[in-house]
């Protein structure tokens, strides 16, 4: 697959690069992105979620009244699940939702993560650049020479850039990260891939064969 290189006022330099069949032309496996998507929302929950049971409840033990005889159903005490104020049945308890998944399924995850928006033409390459100084207006006029400002965006640098981070915090449509970080999560989560010229090589390192 061939792309055109822009730069950031939207024009087309000339500059044509070939992106990597084993990468970008795969056949998309759907369920190792699913795989993998899971695997990263499972581990950013911090499971610390809690509900009192009945021996944490505060409140007497006394039986409340006797066991026959009342003609109503049989009743321990005020902490009891079925009492208003009583202790939670089956409540949740703190645990750890992580879970291991092979290099290999999250490698192929990835590949077809990128492969997809290849398919459908979400992918976008610009000259590499920098800003002199954080400004958001930069990023917004950068979308628009690109046309595609109604769009989330992920922008992917081959290295960190402080100016262009803090340039896009203060946008919702806009995450950057770089190549070395890149999930399967982060590319699905967005509808179109930007990528700066040098980045193409260093995910060819990364994900290459």
């Amino acid at each position: 697959m061939e792309l055109s290189v822009f730069n950031i006022a939207g024009e087309d330099t000339g500059k044509k690069i070939q992106l990597e069949d084993s990468i970008f032309g795969i056949e998309p496996n759907n369920h190792a992105v699913y795989l993998d998507v899971k695997q990263y929302m499972a581990n950013n929950r911090q499971g610390t979620h809690k509900s009192k049971e009945r021996g944490e409840i505060a409140g007497s033990s006394k039986k409340l009244k006797r066991q026959k005889g009342t003609g109503g159903a049989r009743a321990g005490n005020i902490k009891s699940p079925t009492m208003v104020g009583g202790g939670r049945a089956f409540g949740p308890r703190p645990r750890d939702y992580s879970f291991k998944l092979n290099k290999k399924v999250k490698l192929l995850a990835r590949k077809s993560a990128l492969a997809l928006k290849a398919k459908t033409n979400n992918i976008y390459l610009v000259e590499d650049f920098n800003f002199d100084q954080p400004k958001t207006q930069s990023l917004i006029s950068l979308k628009k020479n690109l046309k595609i400002e109604n769009k989330k965006l992920l922008l992917i640098l081959s290295e960190q850039n402080k100016n262009i981070y803090l340039s896009s915090r203060n946008l919702k449509d806009i995450n950057v990260a770089i190549v070395s970080e890149l999930t399967t999560y982060t590319i699905m989560n967005a509808s179109d891939l930007l990528f700066v010229e040098s980045s193409i090589d260093v995910l060819g390192k990364i994900l290459g064969n």
